[in-house]
């Protein structure tokens, strides 16, 4: 038997019939640039979350990143985050010029600690950007108390957490910004890259708006207006056509980026979107399964805190035998995946930050005992069943 991590083909099958025909349309209407289905797909999202705006970018990089371009962050700021995250987490903070700044996470819930968060705060810190790793959301209650108290922005990375919630309500509402992912393997995948902004505040949606599109054009304008405290009205073509030929693209107020995400990729996530909850309970359910069948063994099965609806991006063990453990499973036809191998403030390309071996002592041990399991919605009960199997007989 061979059972891949994800099966982005099995999941395909089941939308196969609207995704076909949806981005057919897209091919057929030859609108592939800011069309109807990218302005479809971001109202639908925004009332999905719960939150005012939703801008779609390129990608859930160029959205960390624009977001922090939006606060103004930049040079000479920090901005307190976790070391036990994607690369993509730090090099947006220092892409825009700023410093990440390191702090450890929870042993049992792999996110950032809030006890540790305040400890890092200096005059220079602007921001704290927690990561809802895995899928499970971090206690944005202290966080926020935390960032009230300093008069800091929050930034959520809900990368890997599309549809997930705390305290009942949906990830993505409990900051200024908050930014999603759609990279294929993500819960909310596409088919290929795309990303999202969400927010509740009229002028950062301004903002972000006009830093996706080269500061061009009628958000562009309103952008400057906001960064100058000019009072005027900027009309709206609402018959551009960003295909073909739209002259605003032309009048330029800020520095910004080009980062769409594709009306094709816009299509396909509108149909996904619909099946999004279904296909993280079914997620949960298999949890459910490996947590009930791997009691009592020598792995540590993950943590679902009470105030987080775990949605398990990914389904993470942990082993003091790792190593030998994913090349038994390997052997076995079972995939497996380290993540992550290597914590952020150990990483070379920060190592003139000064952070040493034995620094933030948790994020290291997770580091050395953590690897991911099979887990996507349309695990069959033999697939899981035989997994559970080689991991007993190891």
């Amino acid at each position: 038997m061979n059972i891949s991590l994800i099966d982005l083909k099995r999941q395909y099958e089941t939308i196969k019939e609207d995704g076909d025909k949806a981005v057919l349309k897209v091919l057929n209407d030859a609108k592939y640039i800011m069309g109807e289905n990218v302005l479809s797909f971001e109202k639908e999202f925004a009332s999905y979350i719960g939150v005012k705006h939703a801008i779609s970018v390129g990608n859930g990089t160029d959205a960390l990143i624009i977001a922090l371009k939006a606060l103004g962050i930049g040079h000479g700021d920090e901005v307190i985050t976790t070391p036990f995250t994607f690369f993509a987490t730090a090099e947006s903070i220092s892409f825009v010029g700023a410093t990440p700044v390191f702090v450890d996470v929870l042993k049992d819930s792999y996110n950032i600690d809030p006890e540790e968060i305040e400890k890092a705060i200096t005059e220079n810190t602007k921001v704290i950007m927690p990561v809802h790793i895995f899928g499970q959301a971090a206690d944005m209650d202290e966080i926020n108390k935390i960032a009230k108290k300093h008069g800091l922005y929050v930034i959520e990375d809900s990368a890997q957490a599309a549809g997930g919630a705390y305290k009942g309500k949906k990830i993505g509402t409990f900051s200024d910004l908050a930014c999603f992912s759609f990279f294929p393997t993500k819960n909310l995948g596409c088919a290929g890259d795309g990303g999202m902004i969400v927010t509740d505040n009229d002028d950062l949606a301004v903002m972000v708006k006009a830093l996706r599109t080269h500061g061009s054009g009628e958000n562009g304008q309103r952008a400057y207006n906001i960064l100058n405290d000019i009072k005027a009205e900027v009309a709206e073509d609402l018959n551009a056509d960003n295909t073909v030929y739209n002259p605003l693209k032309y009048y330029n107020y800020l520095i910004g980026h080009n980062s769409r995400l594709d009306e094709l990729q816009a299509a396909l996530l509108r149909v996904k979107l619909k099946k999004l909850d279904y296909w993280n309970n079914m997620r949960r359910t298999h949890a459910d399964f490996y947590n009930e069948n791997l009691k009592g063994t020598e792995f540590i099965t993950p943590v679902a805190k009470d105030y987080a609806e775990h949605i398990y991006h990914l389904y993470i063990l942990q082993s003091e035998k790792r190593d030998a453990l994913c090349k038994y499973l390997k052997e076995k036809g079972v995939a497996t995946g380290i993540y992550y191998p290597v914590p952020m403030h150990l990483q070379k390309v920060y190592k003139p930050l000064g952070y040493k071996k034995g620094d933030l002592k948790n994020s290291e041990y997770l580091a050395d005992r953590t690897f991911a399991i099979p887990m996507f919605a349309e695990l069959r009960e033999e697939e899981k069943e035989y997994i559970v199997k080689c991991l007993k007989e190891f």
